[in-house]
C-alpha cells in the first residue's frame, strides 16, 4: 500500500495546484450525499407495506431519520477521533480510506435494507459510512491550505463547496435509481445504495489517486509570505492539535461554528414545512425551495469563503452573525404580510450564510493556529456541527411541534423557535468578538515541524 503514503504523493514537476481542488471536490460531492438522503425517507418506510407504511412492521420517519442524523453525529465524533492520524497518512491514503467506509457503509445498509434489519442499516450509513464521512471531510484542508497559502479562503471553500452540492447529485440520482429498480414488491432502496456504492467508489478513487501534497517549504510563484506581525490575526506560527484545545480560542470559534450551525440546520429541515404552514403553498413550491437551498448553500460556501480572503475572518462572521440576526426576525415578518418572496429571499441568504460558516472555518483555524496539524484541530473543532445537528432540529422540530399543540395557530408556530435561533446568533457574535491572537506561550517549538523549511523538492511546475 506504499503508492497511498504521504512520502510517495509530494508533487513533481508538471503538477498544477489547481489539480487538487479538483480531487477534493471529487471526494466530497460523493459524500454530501448525506444531504440528498431524504429522497430514501419515505420508501424506506414502505419496504413492507410497499403502497403504504404496515404499522408495526415498517420503520417510522423518525425511526429512518436516526441513519441521517448517527451519520452526521458520528462525522464531527470520527473526524475529532482520527484528525491526527489524517494528518500523518496524507490525504491520498484518507481519501482511500474515506471510500472504504462510506461506500462500504452504503453496501451494509443495502444488506440491511434488503433483510427489513433496522439495526444492520443503522450500523451501515450512521455508523461505517459516518466514519467516511468524516474521514473525506477533513481529508483535504490541511492540504489545500498548504497549496494555496496565498487564499485558505478560496480554497477551503472548494473542497466544502463540492459537499453542500452533494444533494443536487445525490438526491436525484437516488430518485432516478429506485424508480429504476422499483417493482410491484420493490421499493428499490436497496438496489440502489449498491449503485451508488459503486458510483461513487470509482470517482472517490479518482480523487484519491490524483491527490498530491506540496514539496516542503513550496510556495506559489510569486508569492511572499507576509511578515510577521503584518496582521496580528494571521499567525506565522503553529499550534499542535493537543495544545490547540487548551486555548480560549478553540473554544470560541467551537461556539462560533455551533451557533451558526444550529441556527441554520433548522431552516434548511423544516423549508418545505414552513412554506406550506406560514404561506399555505403547496408541496410542489416546496420541493422547488429546497433545491434553490441546496444552490444557495453550495454557492455560498465558495462566495463566503472567498470573500473572508479580503475581510478577514472575524469580518466575514461578523456579517454573518449581525446579518443573519436581522434576517431572522424579517421571517415572521414576512409571515405577518404574507410577502412570500421576502421569506424566499430571505431564507435563501441565511443558507448562503450557514454554507459559508463550513468553509470559512477550516482558513480561521489556520489564521490563528497556523497549518501544522490545522487538519487534526479541523476535526476536533467539528464535533461543534455534531452537537448543533441536535440543538438546530430539537429547536425549529419540537418548540413547533408544541406551540401548534398549545393551540397557536401553525402560521405563527415557528416565531418562538425564530427568536431563540436570533438569539443563538447573539451568543456566536460575543464569541467571535472574543477571538484574539493565540499566545506565543501556545507556540509549537518542537525541531521536526514539516512546514518553514527550504524545499528539499523542486517546486512543481506549473503550481500557480
Amino acid at each position: 500500500m506504499g503508492f497511498l503514503d504521504r512520502e510517495n504523493t509530494v508533487a513533481g514537476p508538471g503538477y498544477s495546484r489547481w489539480q487538487f481542488p479538483t480531487a477534493a471536490i471529487a471526494v466530497q460531492m460523493c459524500i454530501g450525499e448525506i444531504y440528498g438522503f431524504n429522497v430514501f425517507n419515505v420508501p424506506l418506510t414502505k419496504l413492507v407495506g410497499l403502497k403504504e407504511p404496515l404499522k408495526g412492521t415498517d420503520w417510522t420517519i423518525p425511526e429512518v431519520g436516526w441513519f441521517y442524523s448517527l451519520g452526521l453525529i458520528i462525522l464531527g465524533l470520527s473526524a475529532a477521533v482520527l484528525g491526527k492520524w489524517v494528518e500523518r497518512s496524507g490525504p491520498r491514503k484518507t481519501m482511500f480510506a474515506s471510500m472504504c467506509c462510506f461506500c462500504g457503509g452504503l453496501l451494509i445498509a443495502s444488506l440491511g435494507v434488503y433483510v427489513h434489519s433496522y439495526w444492520l442499516t443503522l450500523f451501515g450509513y450512521g455508523f461505517v459510512g459516518g466514519i467516511g464521512l468524516g474521514l473525506g471531510y477533513i481529508a483535504p484542508v490541511s492540504t489545500l491550505l498548504k497549496w494555496f497559502p496565498d487564499r485558505p479562503g478560496m480554497a477551503t471553500g472548494f473542497a466544502i463547496m463540492g459537499f453542500g452540492s452533494g444533494a443536487l447529485v445525490g438526491g436525484p440520482l437516488g430518485q432516478i435509481l429506485m424508480e429504476r429498480f422499483k417493482t410491484a414488491s420493490e421499493m428499490g432502496v436497496w438496489q440502489s445504495f449498491i449503485v451508488m456504492a459503486a458510483l461513487y467508489s470509482v470517482m472517490m478513487c479518482f480523487g484519491a489517486f490524483t491527490a498530491k501534497v506540496p514539496p516542503v517549504g513550496w510556495t506559489p510563484v510569486g508569492w511572499t509570505p507576509p511578515p510577521q506581525g503584518a496582521n496580528l490575526m494571521i499567525t506565522q506560527s503553529h499550534v499542535s492539535a493537543d495544545e490547540a484545545i487548551k486555548t480560549p480560542q478553540f473554544w470560541c470559534l467551537w461556539i462560533v461554528l455551533c451557533m451558526n450551525v444550529s441556527a441554520g440546520i433548522g431552516i434548511l429541515g423544516q423549508s418545505t414545512l414552513m412554506l406550506s404552514d406560514m404561506f399555505g403553498q403547496p408541496a410542489a413550491v416546496g420541493a422547488g425551495l429546497v433545491g434553490l437551498l441546496s444552490i444557495f448553500n453550495m454557492v455560498g460556501r465558495f462566495f463566503w469563503s472567498s470573500t473572508s480572503d479580503y475581510t478577514g475572518r472575524k469580518g466575514v462572521y461578523c456579517i454573518y452573525f449581525l446579518l443573519g440576526l436581522v434576517l431572522y426576525l424579517a421571517i415572521p415578518y414576512s409571515q405577518s404580510t404574507k410577502n412570500v418572496i421576502l421569506f424566499v429571499a430571505v431564507t435563501c441568504i441565511i443558507i448562503s450564510m450557514y454554507g459559508g460558516g463550513f468553509a470559512t472555518i477550516p482558513a480561521y483555524l489556520r489564521d490563528m493556529f497556523g497549518t501544522y496539524q490545522v487538519g487534526a484541530i479541523h476535526g476536533r473543532l467539528i464535533t461543534a456541527w455534531s452537537a448543533a445537528a441536535i440543538i438546530g432540529p430539537q429547536v425549529i422540530n419540537y418548540i413547533s411541534t408544541n406551540q401548534k399543540a398549545a393551540g397557536v395557530p401553525k402560521e405563527l408556530a415557528y416565531n418562538k423557535s425564530l427568536y431563540i435561533c436570533a438569539g443563538m446568533l447573539v451568543v456566536g457574535l460575543i464569541a467571535n468578538l472574543l477571538v484574539r491572537p493565540v499566545d506565543a506561550t501556545h507556540h509549537y517549538k518542537g525541531a521536526d515541524l514539516p512546514t518553514g523549511k527550504p524545499a528539499a523538492t523542486p517546486a512543481p511546475a506549473g503550481a500557480r
